[in-house]
């Protein structure tokens, strides 16, 4: 897919251009814009198309019902490719025309911005992505996960594996395989500590990015007799870990893998060969959900839809809805604390930290935002892929926060002293 710059309102499914015409037509109106520079191209590929047809379809559904207290949603979708100064080029661009958030989806791209968004009050939503430690408010006022960061899930892998076995993990082997980049790091501490505490042997072998191969690793991994095997990466090294482990006898009933997992990603490994996989889930998957059946009514059953219908309902796809819903929602707080703005990222920032016990009609776990803790109340559910479809083995749980927030707040501590 490629993507030029595009400046979209989201009440129509068709990207205009230029900037200027939307700015112009819709002067009257009352607007909240957002800007969406994400990796379409590069790296993280399907996950950020499907990822982003989920919020332009829910913007359109907010913008075709009236808005949200009277303000339409204005989005600006760019190309970064993953690249720091096509990012930074992005992000200024935004800021100088009004953007109150931007969302990257990329660690990388986030880390870099994370100076810029506290400087300039513009709130970047740093869902699945970006700094861990971010989940302190007190540290990062204006950068915001909105949903369970890596330490999070990687503690909730941690308590299945320990269900698992009967509740206790001692003596037991894990295997971390990750690329090496900090997103690929970013659970080690949580999984070191964990080790310590529930007496399991954690052995890590990191990839080079991307991760197209991987064939001198996995042998090693089986050759470790692991008891369970978490894999971590996003996009082209998710599918190759998964297909090497398959290659490698590993039983997938032992294997899991972060929230970046889906249902196009079983489309390359093979859909029968992975059977039994587990991930985290952020989110409720599928179709069932009423705000992806109001998508599938009333925007894509209209030809309104941003992308292809058989994406609708996908992990990725919904986990756009997810963080679109909880952005929707900030607008919408904001505008009870200040019906007539003006629309700033103070203003859309004061909304987005009082989100109280949201659930989007059930997406979503109950998700509590303040400013204190951008993460939401940290719960999740894990998933096993049964052959055609993920299938919650849990309910809606969190697991090992304290040995989170622990490291939460040495690094957020770390940051309010030396900026790092």
């Amino acid at each position: 897919m490629s993507l030029d710059r595009r400046s979209f309102i989201a009440g129509s499914a068709a990207l205009a251009a230029p900037l200027a015409l939307p700015m112009q037509v819709f002067a009257q109106e009352k607007i909240v814009r957002f800007s969406l520079p994400q990796d379409f191209t590069r790296i993280y590929t399907f996950v950020t198309s499907e990822y982003n047809q989920g919020q332009r379809d829910y913007f359109t559904l907010v913008n075709d019902r009236g808005g949200v207290a009277g303000y339409k949603i204005v989005t600006d979708i760019t190309d970064h490719a993953n690249d720091l100064p096509r990012a930074i080029e992005a992000y200024e661009r935004g800021k100088r025309e009004g953007a109150v958030l931007i969302d990257p989806l990329s660690t990388p791209v986030a880390r870099a911005l994370v100076p810029r968004a506290l400087e300039d009050k513009i709130n970047m939503i740093t869902a699945y992505s970006g700094r861990s430690d971010a989940a302190d408010g007190s540290a990062f006022p204006y950068v915001l996960p909105l949903s369970i960061n890596y330490w999070t899930q990687a503690g909730l892998i941690i308590e299945q594996f320990k269900k698992t076995e009967k509740g206790s993990l001692k003596g037991k082997k894990i295997v971390f395989v990750h690329i090496d980049t900090p997103f690929g790091k970013e659970p080690l501490p949580i999984l070191n500590v964990l080790a310590k505490k529930e007496g399991y042997e954690l052995t890590a072998f990191p990839y080079t990015p991307p991760g197209n191969d991987q064939s001198a690793i996995w042998p090693q991994v089986r050759r470790a007799r692991p008891d369970f095997v978490i894999f971590w990466g996003a996009g082209v090294g998710q599918t190759v870990a998964l297909t090497e482990a398959i290659r490698n006898g590993l039983p997938m009933d032992r294997v899991s893998g972060s929230v970046w997992l889906s249902e196009s990603d079983m489309d390359v490994v093979g859909r029968e060969a992975a059977k039994g996989v587990m991930k985290v889930e952020p989110c409720v998957g599928g179709r069932e959900p009423k705000v992806i059946k109001d998508i599938l009514a009333d925007v894509v059953g209209k030809g309104k839809g941003a992308g292809p219908e058989n994406k609708v309902g996908t992990a990725y796809y919904n986990y756009g809805v997810q963080m679109a819903t909880l952005m929707v929602e900030g607008v919408r707080k904001a505008a009870e604390k200040a019906p007539n703005g003006p629309v700033t990222g103070p203003w859309l920032n004061e909304g987005l930290r009082s989100i109280s016990n949201f659930t989007a009609d059930g997406l979503l776990p109950p998700t509590t935002i303040t400013k204190d803790d951008h993460q939401g109340g940290g719960m999740g559910r894990i998933a096993r892929w049964d052959g055609a479809k993920f299938v919650p083995i849990t309910d809606w749980f969190s697991a090992n926060q304290d040995v989170v927030w622990e490291e939460i707040r040495k690094n957020s501590e770390e940051f309010k002293k030396s900026g790092k």
